[in-house]
């Protein structure tokens, strides 16, 4: 196999290198600040190949935060395997969103939160992996308190999700040295007040 051939296979398809760029700069300069003609100088791509793969911008934005709640969720899961006790895994989120920072384009804060404020009509395309996500953590956050406390779970549960909230808004203002460090403490107290009050 000669360099270019090897150079060819490695470099990602059109589609992914759309994704990238897609991801990268929407994170970076928000989705109505950058444009189509952005992301395809961005990607090295032609129009034509964006449109054949997504249709337009409403679609590649869909894509990507589709692709952003996929990894998410492989990176939270995995979080949770490793932790080694009932509280850890619940506080695994934070851990998790630590990881996928430092994997793929951190952005700057909830990439669901600020596409929901960019894009409130609730017929745009990606108002379904909105929801998707906000199911995911409202449902993996629930069972996980469940085997933590008997005592109102879905309380803790809830509790964990505003300060993870908090702790993603921390990470927009970038005041905070710290914010999902400070997060996981605050839940972690949470977590071992309803411990000692079963």
């Amino acid at each position: 196999m000669d360099q270019d051939t090897a150079e060819a296979m490695a470099r990602p398809s059109a589609r992914d290198r759309l994704l990238d760029a897609a991801d990268e700069l929407f994170s970076r300069d928000g989705i109505a600040r950058t444009s189509v003609d952005q992301v395809l100088h961005h990607a090295h791509v032609a129009p034509a190949t964006l449109y054949a793969h997504f249709s337009g911008k409403d679609g590649l934005i869909a894509a990507a935060l589709h692709r952003r709640l996929d990894r998410w969720n492989r990176i939270w899961q995995e979080a949770i395997d490793a932790a080694a006790s009932p509280a850890e895994k619940l506080l695994a989120i934070f851990d998790a969103v630590s990881t996928y920072r430092s994997r793929y384009t951190p952005g700057r804060g909830c990439a669901f939160l600020a596409t929901s404020t960019e894009l409130p009509d609730l017929d745009h395309p990606v108002r379904a992996v909105i929801e998707a996500e906000s199911t995911l953590l409202l449902t993996r956050l629930n069972q996980l308190a469940e085997t933590v406390t008997t005592n109102d779970p879905a309380a803790l549960a809830g509790d964990v999700l505003l300060v993870h909230d908090g702790a993603m808004t921390g990470l927009q203002r970038g005041r905070t040295p710290d914010p999902l460090g400070h997060g996981r403490t605050l839940a972690s107290r949470l977590i071992q007040n309803a411990i000692e009050t079963e």
